[in-house]
C-alpha cells in the first residue's frame, strides 16, 4: 500500500488550499483514508477521515473551513482547507488503516503566512 499525498504550499491567511491523497495497492472504498498535520514540537493531529463504507468525519478544530471527500475512480482523498489561518501550518499527512498496519504518505508541506 503507497499514499502520495500533495497540494500544499504557500498560502495567505484567508486562502485556500486542496490537498490530494492518492492510494495505490488497496482501493479507498475498502479501507478508509485519514488526513492528520504534524507541527513542530507538537504531536500528530487526526484532522479527518473518510471511512471505506462512506461516512467522514472532521476534527472540531477545523470543522466548518476543512473538507474531506473521495473519488473512488481516482482512488483520491481530497482535503479541501478553506479559510487558512496560520495556525494551520504543518506537515499534512494521509494514511491508511489496512489489516491492522497502518500506511503513511510521506506527507505536504501547508504554510499560511500572516
Amino acid at each position: 500500500v503507497q499514499l502520495q499525498a500533495s497540494g500544499g504550499g504557500l498560502v495567505q491567511a484567508g486562502g485556500s488550499l486542496r490537498l490530494s491523497c492518492v492510494v495505490s495497492g488497496t482501493l479507498i472504498t475498502t479501507n478508509g483514508v485519514a488526513w492528520y498535520r504534524q507541527t513542530p514540537g507538537n504531536q500528530r493531529e487526526w484532522i479527518a477521515t473518510f471511512a471505506a463504507g462512506g461516512a467522514n468525519n472532521v476534527a472540531d478544530s477545523v470543522k466548518g473551513r476543512f473538507d474531506i471527500s473521495r473519488d473512488i475512480a481516482a482512488n483520491t482523498v481530497y482535503l479541501q482547507m478553506m479559510r487558512l489561518e496560520s495556525e494551520d501550518t504543518g506537515v499534512y499527512l494521509c494514511s491508511c488503516l489496512r489489516r491492522s498496519v497502518s500506511y503513511w504518505g510521506q506527507g505536504t508541506q501547508v504554510t499560511v503566512s500572516s
